[in-house]
């Protein structure tokens, strides 16, 4: 299938943690997606050798010379997220489509800016997370747009865990203005809310933190303390322009739980969502008269996934001059959500998001990324 498309080019900027998994969907769903890797760029000109190594067709360049190349369609940004606007930027003032790791920006305002070059300038604007476009949350969504549940009434999302510094050698970003477990997780959670069941039109909540430093717990920084300047335990209800209520809560302030990670009830059932930061994943349903949950197939959402999968679908969405599904709008929506969460927390009031979204199209049945 793949000899068939033009496929179109990409060129990374930013050599981190997370850009081994999108090298891996390059070389193993690339050519069947539509998308061909020319360039990575770092401001670390050792690490963009070392991710072509391998690659004959792909060579190290800097983000400036990405910007500018003439085999550069769309520049896949994975830096780290106080630079997500600055290269965004670059990258747009070059002629270049963005599709970058979230949040879409560290603040609204950046985001917007990105959004309104762009638009100016007659460029999308991509943003992870594309997890949800996986057959776990386009399972669930096809379940709740069929009418199995019913009216939907109420959804929980749920993150919780230590903290990232226990495993992470360099996990001062994570605490800072971008991170936190809500800005970090979160656009897992909320994204996926927004898929099944629309934007959000108003939010309220509580947030805390824990202490004022943290420890590195792994690699040769071990023991290191470094400042925390991010709330780490954040809770709120989010009331869905459907009427829909969601209650979420993200945290990094809790050694071990049993929370589910999504549920969404309706008037007439319960369906269960996978791990919204996963691809796949048991979707369970809960009906009147079932016995518990029960399980139910992966019929909707892309197969062929790994973290790439939404740039691969603004490519679709390019050659097709269609909608995307991992778009700018609902990464600024997300973004909107999530500031508005902590300025609901900080004035206890309820607080109205800046912006609303559509809700993405549902990724169909047997879905091939390339074309569908």
């Amino acid at each position: 299938m793949g000899g068939s498309l033009n496929p179109t080019r990409v060129g990374i900027v930013g050599v981190g943690a997370i850009s081994g998994q999108y090298l891996d969907y390059f070389d193993q769903h690339g050519a069947d997606a539509g998308v061909r890797l020319t360039a990575v760029a770092d401001l670390n000109p050792e690490r963009a050798r070392a991710a072509v190594e391998g690659r004959e067709e792909v060579r190290a360049s800097t983000p400036d010379e990405v910007y500018a190349a003439d085999d550069v369609d769309i520049v896949l940004n994975l830096t780290i997220p106080a630079a997500h606007a600055a290269v965004g930027l670059a990258a747009v003032a070059g002629g270049k489509h963005v599709y970058g790791e979230k949040p879409l920006a560290a603040n609204a305002v950046d985001a917007r800016a990105l959004l309104a070059a762009a638009g100016e300038a007659g460029l999308r604007v991509g943003s992870a997370p594309d997890t949800v476009l996986g057959q776990g949350t386009q399972t669930a969504r096809a379940l709740i747009d069929d009418g199995r549940i019913g009216q939907p009434v109420a959804a929980t999302a749920f993150f919780a865990c230590p903290g990232h510094e226990r495993w992470h050698p360099n996990p001062d970003f994570y605490y800072q203005p971008g991170g936190g477990p809500l800005f970090d997780m979160g656009p897992y959670y909320l994204s996926a809310l927004v898929h099944l069941l629309g934007p959000v039109e108003s939010v309220y909540g509580a947030a805390s933190r824990s202490g004022a430093e943290r420890a590195v717990g792994s690699g040769e920084r071990a023991g290191e303390r470094f400042p925390v300047d991010v709330e780490t335990h954040v809770t709120g209800v989010l009331r869905h322009e459907n009427g829909a209520l969601s209650t979420v809560l993200m945290s990094f302030d809790v050694q071990r739980h049993e929370l589910p990670r999504i549920e969404v009830h309706g008037t007439g059932g319960s369906v269960s969502v996978p791990d919204p930061n996963r691809f796949e994943g048991p979707v369970r349903l809960a009906t009147p008269g079932s016995e518990g949950w029960q399980d139910v197939p992966l019929t909707h959402g892309y197969a062929a996934a790994g973290r790439g999968l939404g740039l691969a679908d603004l490519a679709r969405a390019l050659r097709t001059d269609t909608p995307a599904r991992a778009t700018g709008e609902v990464a600024l929506h997300v973004l909107d959500v999530m500031e508005a969460l902590l300025k609901a927390s900080a004035e206890n009031r309820v607080v109205r998001p800046a912006s609303s979204c559509a809700r993405p199209p549902l990724v169909p049945e047997s879905a091939r990324v390339a074309v569908d």
